[in-house]
């Protein structure tokens, strides 16, 4: 072959630069939506739960619960778990987050959804569940549900972030899981402490009671506020306050919530008060 074909093979499709725009254009709209959300639970389970089966009802009263609690719930946006997610927070009051999937089977988004966000790449999407969140809820589902858990598992264990509450919702369902990870993961693959990274309950006020607690540990620390102030407007990354909120100053920019890798530069910490 000449090489002038040979070169002309090597030419790159052009499609797939201009796709880094569509891949850009829901980082920046999930930011700018999510970052406003507040504290936040994402909630996760199987599409394919119906409405009169325990794990929905439980899930209902779940975010009804964490609600009332004042965080957000997000979840997929899609039926099943999801939609029991979001119609607790939504008929209590609180913000209902739905960050649907664009799928070969046409996935619609439930109608109890506050804020909601659409989205064809599941990275994306992915992004938005563990960067806004406070903690983590699985209920019984599939392969989904066990990719964002186990997805969120090793970012914890990397110390790419933080740990925060992880919860499993249904001991019958998730101790045989469990019970495989001690008999065959341990101590050849993992530790016998990333069994712990995790905590299994069954019912939902036991789920917010450790979410509650989960949380309280991890992200309230009593500071002094003026101290704060001062720092804000003559440290070395001065900012305007959110209220409420903590904000780190991150190797990945200011983040609510988790640290993934904590720069050199100095952090601020906003103490967020206990939910009532």
């Amino acid at each position: 072959m000449p090489k002038s074909d040979q070169l002309r093979n090597m030419q790159p499709d052009g499609r797939e630069s201009w796709r880094i725009f569509r891949i850009m254009s829901e980082f920046v709209e999930g930011f700018e939506v999510m970052s406003a959300v507040g504290p936040a639970v994402s909630l996760f389970g199987s599409a394919r739960t119906k409405p009169d089966h325990a794990d929905y009802k439980a899930a209902v009263e779940t975010a009804r619960l964490l609600a009332k609690a004042k965080f957000a719930v997000i979840t997929g946006g899609g039926p099943g778990i999801m939609e029991a997610g979001n119609k607790g927070a939504f008929e209590a009051g609180g913000k209902s987050v739905g960050l649907n999937i664009s799928l070969p089977q046409e996935q619609e988004g439930n109608r109890y959804q506050s804020i909601s966000l659409d989205f064809h790449y599941f990275y994306a999407r992915k992004v938005m569940f563990v960067k806004y969140a406070d903690a983590f809820i699985c209920f019984p589902g599939g392969f989904g549900t066990l990719d964002e858990f186990f997805e969120t598992l090793t970012l914890v264990q990397t110390l790419k972030i933080e740990a925060f509450p992880i919860i499993l919702y249904g001991s019958k369902f998730w101790s045989g899981l469990v019970e495989w990870m001690k008999e065959q993961l341990i101590p050849q693959f993992i530790d016998s402490e990333d069994v712990d990274i995790f905590k299994i309950v069954d019912s939902p006020k036991d789920a917010v009671r450790a979410i509650r607690q989960g949380v309280k540990k991890h992200w309230w620390q009593p500071i002094d506020a003026v101290a704060v102030q001062k720092t804000v407007r003559e440290g070395p990354v001065a900012q305007t306050p959110l209220s409420g909120y903590r904000t780190d100053d991150t190797g990945e920019g200011t983040r609510y919530g988790k640290r993934p890798q904590i720069s050199k530069k100095a952090h601020i910490k906003f103490n967020r008060r206990p939910t009532t």
